[in-house]
């Protein structure tokens, strides 16, 4: 093996294929999820504690900013599952191949697409 051959440690330069982006956008979406169960539990808590909570929870979801995380938090959850989902169908045997996994990126970022935007129809 040659120790000599140059190394390109910019990750800037580096130009990563669709399936590596559709990968990182899963990890990051999971890693966002982590975050946000404190603000879903929060809310369930609020929601279920008595009737006065609840409306005042109900409330609170009238302003813009909690729309907005509200609107990030779905994004979050719906693209984790599309991406789950491709990952339990190449789980079967399905697109495991180099144009497989190309196919299986693109149809994940428009299943993805699609989800962001129907959440954000729902919320707003």
């Amino acid at each position: 093996m040659n120790s000599n051959r140059p190394k390109n440690l910019d990750l800037t330069t580096i130009e990563l294929p669709l399936p590596a982006k559709a990968s990182i956008l899963h990890r990051i979406s999971g890693f966002a999820l982590f975050f946000a169960v404190a603000f879903m539990l929060t809310a369930l808590n609020a929601s279920l504690e008595s009737a006065e909570s609840f409306a005042e929870l109900k409330a609170t979801f009238d302003n813009g900013l909690v729309k907005l995380i509200t609107w990030l938090i779905l994004s979050a959850i719906g693209y984790h599952l599309v991406a789950g989902i491709k990952h339990l169908v190449m789980d079967a045997g399905i697109g495991e191949t180099k144009e497989g996994g190309h196919v299986g990126a693109i149809i994940t970022l428009i299943g993805g697409a699609i989800v962001i935007a129907l959440a954000g129809v729902w919320v707003w």
